[in-house]
């Protein structure tokens, strides 16, 4: 029976196709499903069999580990030469989209909000 390893939720392409690359180098069968294109389902890296979790997880903690010092080095090589995104370099790039994603978290705080103004007024 199959037994879900990786769920695709906000995960990079690059690391989706790594951790496929990683499984079948240590011989461990998988498959992949796609995400619904409503986002009801993210998507998933799925093990067909159950007995290779307990090695799959040793090889994703490892992976991971391994792949968070790299993300972490890549993104302080970044700021270090400025070619890092930053709030500054997409207010730039961007602008009308900050605002608008701004105006957005507002309206959105401002609905939360509202109950509380008007339950004390």
């Amino acid at each position: 029976m199959a037994k879900l390893l990786l769920n695709l939720r906000n995960v990079e392409e690059d690391e989706s196709r790594e951790v496929g690359e990683l499984l079948d180098r240590n011989g461990i069968a998988w498959y992949r499903t796609e995400p619904s294109p409503w986002g009801i389902s993210f998507g998933g890296i799925w093990l067909r069999e159950r007995g290779d979790h307990p090695r799959a997880k040793a090889l994703m903690d490892a992976y991971q580990r391994e792949r968070s010092q790299r993300v972490r080095a890549e993104r302080e090589a970044g700021l270090r030469d400025g070619t890092a995104e930053t709030f500054a370099t997409l207010f730039r790039r961007r602008p009308l989209y900050v605002l608008a994603m701004l105006l957005g978290m507002l309206a959105a705080a401002a609905l939360v909000l509202l109950p509380f103004v008007l339950l004390r007024g």
